[in-house]
């Protein structure tokens, strides 16, 4: 068989990537113990030490997402993957939904409800702002939709999207309750029971510290009850009187009444769980559990701050409402004169550092600089800023001397008093 031209040469080169600080929007670098566990050996799907992790990795997301749901697992694939299964498995043609849009993830949520047929309604916002609860409401009203989707944080805006009265809302007027907490779980407050909500879907690349490719849901009884009501089991391993829905799920391998099944105690044949990454998404979580979920979002506040002080102190202008904005992702406008993405690139490769650039009626405008999961650190924060400095001056930008990382210690000595006072075990100078 005749080698495509450079395969031998590429077959005797392994993969071996520079080293990068990641400090965009996601994914960030990995922390090292959730990339040890990814290496370990592999074992059968239905071996009962794969089992006992699973049904470990269920408990560990119950204390992630801060819920008492025994349907909490987590979906093969990206975080994307877990929003498609649980608005196919949720959604039935015909169905009205609502997504309120402040940024491009509400875009999305709209365009995979579409495709599962549903009748979609929208409301948006201006990209830099969020909604109240009685706009939604009053939304709510006025469509009477079966499902309200929308996005915690969406890092296109880096802002998040208050959750805490709408559930209650939703269940007024009896009406399912899902959000995308893909960008924000972890790295800002979050209760998901107690926050009335049906439905949640995350990721590992962003505040879990994980990479990207397992997306940790949770469902309510009452999602269940939907989802199961459209059950049917597939040939070849249906028996004599398993469930046949005259109204299916429209995907295979999303079809959440299936996949319950196989992490519940049938055990009943699905897919081949991916192995490497179940003991990765199992890690983050054991990682988030074992620092505590209130001190993972004190991280995340406290870098955070020091990030947007950093950066206010270097001249730079923040972008849209702060007092939504996410603990880990800021945007920041591009001063004039400076060539945004030229500027990203001088931060890639004189420094190793990258950092984010937005979309649609954002890109080129601002920049989404981030501080999350394994980065959430004193030391990426000040070498981030004192590089980004060097950049903006070399562009004729004009910036104080030292006023970024000048800044910032004034930002996390200001922090360290408040938690010394406060008594908090969350340290402003710790790492991950």
């Amino acid at each position: 068989m005749r080698q495509s031209p450079g395969s031998a040469t590429i077959a005797s080169q392994q993969i071996n990537p520079p080293a990068r600080l990641l400090m965009g929007p996601g994914p960030i670098n990995a922390d090292p113990r959730v990339l040890r566990a990814m290496s370990a050996q592999l074992i059968g799907q239905y071996d009962p030490v794969m089992t006992a992790y699973m049904n470990e990795t269920m408990a560990l997301y119950r204390g992630v997402f801060d819920t008492e749901n025994e349907a909490t697992l987590v979906v093969d694939g990206t975080s994307r993957a877990g929003i498609e299964a649980a608005l196919v498995s949720l959604i039935e043609p015909g169905d009205r939904v609502l997504v309120p849009i402040f940024g491009r993830f509400g875009h999305l949520l709209r365009e995979i409800a579409e495709r599962c047929g549903a009748e979609v309604h929208v409301i948006e916002t201006e990209w830099g702002t969020v909604f109240t609860p009685e706009q939604i409401e009053a939304a709510i009203t006025e469509t009477r939709p079966k499902l309200l989707a929308i996005v915690h944080g969406d890092t296109s805006t880096t802002l998040a999207q208050p959750l805490d009265e709408l559930g209650e809302i939703c269940r007024r007027h009896g009406v399912l309750f899902y959000t995308d907490v893909t960008a924000s779980l972890a790295g800002n407050e979050f209760h998901l029971d107690a926050w009335g909500l049906d439905a949640v879907t995350a990721g590992l690349q962003k505040c879990l510290a994980g990479p990207s490719g397992s997306a940790p849901i949770s469902l309510s009884p009452r999602a269940v009850e939907v989802i199961t009501a459209r059950k049917s089991i597939e040939a070849g391993i249906r028996s004599p009187g398993d469930p046949v829905s005259q109204s299916p799920i429209r995907s295979n391998y999303f079809d959440l009444a299936m996949v319950l099944d196989y992490w519940g105690e049938k055990r009943l044949n699905h897919h081949t769980e991916a192995t490497s990454m179940l003991y990765c998404a199992r890690e983050c979580a054991r990682l988030l559990v074992e620092e505590g979920m209130t001190n993972a979002v004190e991280r995340h506040r406290v870098h955070g701050t020091a990030m947007v002080e950093g950066l206010t102190g270097l001249g730079l202008v923040l972008f849209g409402d702060q007092a939504h904005r996410m603990n880990n992702v800021v945007g920041v406008e591009i001063p004039d004169g400076i060539d945004g993405d030229g500027a990203r690139s001088t931060m890639l490769n004189d420094f190793g550092i990258e950092i984010g650039t937005s979309f649609g009626p954002l890109h080129g405008r601002i920049w989404r600089i981030g501080t999350m999961g394994y980065n959430a650190r004193r030391d990426t924060v000040l070498t981030t800023l004192a590089a980004l400095e060097q950049v903006l001056r070399a562009g004729g930008a004009r910036v104080t001397p030292g006023g970024g990382v000048g800044a910032a210690l004034e930002a996390y000595a200001d922090l360290a008093t408040v938690a010394a006072g406060a008594g908090s075990a969350a340290s402003p100078g710790g790492g991950a």
